[in-house]
């Protein structure tokens, strides 16, 4: 009897080489809709998986909620179940001037801030994005009527500010940095992705520029016109990066 994964529901061999994953699970249903012969294999808790086929090649997709503790556990039991290329479709905000909602940012690293990064890795420890992976996803980018951006993200734990404290991260010192946007699940996968030695990567929608007032009830509008646009150009960008890959790396 095959094993069945704790907290994801996923069945042990029956998630494919390539997988792709969000945070929302209707994100994961509106990929799910552009795969072939789609089943679905759980919906536990903010894990909604599907598996399908991209121009015959088998793919995953898989949501895994909001935050770095409650993704690596997606992305474990996602290794656990068969995926050794894990793609994040996902969204962040700006901390360049001239990056704005709409655009795209291919993630190439990720400053490590959050809690969960500090109990799974050694002080010092590079979150970093398979270079395969990455190159293949820039390329896709072109392709797309879409601006995008290749470079290095933050990945942390707050989305509303709570109190100033000397571990909050300073947006105008990291956009100095050369930071390209903020978000909060990159480092948990590109950390994951290297101690279980698969291959990982992230394709981001811009949702707004965070420099001046940060992450705001009042301004923060994730159903915008131009936000699903940009989603849907990151799924198509994570796609044709999953055909590259598989043709460069027969599976």
């Amino acid at each position: 009897m095959s094993k069945k994964l704790p907290l994801t529901g996923l069945v042990v061999g029956e998630v494919p080489r390539l997988a792709l994953v969000c945070g929302d699970p209707q994100r994961a249903k509106q990929i799910a809709d552009r795969l072939t012969d789609v089943t679905l294999l759980t919906q536990q808790r903010e894990y909604h998986a599907y598996c399908g086929t991209y121009q015959g090649i088998p793919v995953a997709v898989c949501s895994h909620g909001i935050g770095a503790p409650g993704a690596a556990i997606a992305f474990e039991e996602l290794i656990a179940a068969g995926a050794d290329y894990v793609i994040r479709v996902g969204t962040c905000g700006s901390l360049q001037t001239f990056i704005h909602t709409g655009h795209l940012v291919i993630a190439t690293a990720a400053v490590q801030h959050t809690g969960y990064g500090l109990e799974t890795a050694p002080a010092g420890y590079p979150a970093v994005a398979d270079l395969d992976v990455t190159v293949a996803l820039r390329a896709a980018a072109a392709r797309v009527h879409c601006p995008s951006y290749t470079g290095i993200v933050i990945s942390r734990d707050n989305f509303y500010a709570g109190i100033q404290t000397h571990y909050t991260p300073h947006y105008q010192t990291l956009s100095v940095a050369n930071v390209l946007a903020v978000e909060m699940e990159c480092a948990a996968l590109f950390l994951v992705g290297n101690l279980r030695r698969i291959r990982t990567g992230a394709v981001l929608a811009v949702d707004g520029n965070v420099l001046g007032e940060g992450e705001s009830m009042n301004t923060y509008d994730p159903r915008s016109q131009v936000l699903s646009a940009a989603v849907e150009a990151g799924i198509e960008v994570a796609l044709t990066a999953v055909a590259t890959l598989h043709a460069q790396f027969p599976m």
